[in-house]
């Protein structure tokens, strides 16, 4: 019979948050460096919380006018034709390219609105101290991490179409601003996962397990 899963804090054990190595911290007050990265032990995030509230809710903020803004403006022969995000879904469907459409709504809109909802969704059940379900909710905070670093796919899209197609005085496309509020949304998501500690979502855990015993 297996006993009970030995956990790194009631061992005195402390994991490097750069390589994930588990050390020994030199004090309770300054716990020290990582012997093999070199990188400051922390036992816990300075708010944590705060900090990933603040940028989630300023990246939602934000979310609203990149979409609603134009992220590209095309000039034709002298008209101008602002084009937003969900406009040129619609207009990519309309003309046949729905592969190119459902690409571009699924990583310019819904992604990042669920990289919010599952932030908001991790931050919520720590600060209630939920203790179900902890793999599956530091699964879903590797995820939200992992898709950050390609998040501004997009933005690099938006400035490669601005360098290309620049065939002045017959057709131009000019960044809108509804870019800016993109990239913001993109950023403030990345940094709020990454002031996010998710040994928080096993807190909880931790001490039902002992009030259990």
């Amino acid at each position: 019979m297996t006993g009970a899963p030995i956990m790194a804090a009631p061992a005195g054990l402390l994991s490097c948050e750069a390589c994930q190595l588990l050390v020994k911290p030199a004090s309770a007050a300054e716990p020290g460096y990582c012997p093999r990265c070199g990188e400051a032990l922390e036992f816990r995030r300075n708010a944590s919380l705060e900090t990933s509230w603040a940028l989630l809710v300023a990246a939602a903020i934000c979310f609203v006018p990149a979409n609603a803004l134009p992220v590209l403006n095309s000039t034709t022969l002298g008209s101008t034709e602002p084009d937003t995000i969900l406009g040129g879904v619609v207009y990519l469907y309309a003309t046949g390219s729905w592969h190119l459409a459902l690409i571009v709504l699924v990583a310019s809109f819904f992604i990042p609105l669920a990289k919010m909802v599952a932030m908001a969704y991790l931050l919520v059940t720590v600060q209630r101290g939920a203790v179900t379900r902890a793999s599956e909710r530091t699964r879903l905070y590797r995820v939200v991490e992992f898709i950050g670093r390609w998040s501004l796919l997009d933005v690099f899209v938006a400035a490669f179409t601005v360098a290309l197609v620049q065939l002045q005085p017959l057709m131009s496309v000019a960044p809108g601003p509804g870019v800016l509020f993109f990239a913001a949304v993109v950023v403030l998501t990345m940094l709020a996962a990454e002031a996010f500690d998710p040994r928080l979502i096993w807190d909880s855990h931790k001490h039902h397990k002992a009030d259990g015993d």
